[in-house]
């Protein structure tokens, strides 16, 4: 005979818990309840298809992008080849910060120019 290790009705507790609030918090809190393991609890809530993994934020609350995914926002911009500025990805992280929203600023102020230009054809001559 198998060892059950979560019966139905604790399974349901766990579920039921965690979907209410789904922390790490909860999950401590179900493992200490429980006389589980943290990781066993996880466990558990995978198998049953609701857990859900901390997702990482930087120390501004931000959503974190690589380099690589920045270089391509300033490839997009510019309407480069990615090939054409190869190595660019090796800068530091903020210098390419501050090139993508410089690009971002200089491409809004040339979309205000040729909606000008667009609004005010007699003075393009």
């Amino acid at each position: 005979m198998k060892n059950v290790n979560y019966t139905p009705e604790v399974t349901q507790v766990i579920v039921d818990s965690y979907e209410t609030d789904p922390s790490m918090d909860t999950v401590r809190k179900l493992a200490e309840i429980h006389g589980k393991t943290v990781k066993s609890i996880i466990g558990k809530l995978s198998r049953e298809g609701v857990y859900q993994k901390a997702s990482y934020v930087t120390k501004t609350g931000a959503k974190p992008i690589t380099k690589a995914e920045i270089v391509a926002q300033i490839t997009d911009k510019l309407d480069l080849d990615e090939q054409a500025v190869a190595g660019l990805d090796k800068a530091p992280k903020a210098a390419l910060v501050a090139v993508r929203d410089a690009v971002s600023v200089i491409r809004e102020k040339a979309m205000e120019v040729v909606e000008f230009d667009e609004v005010l054809p007699e003075f393009n001559d």
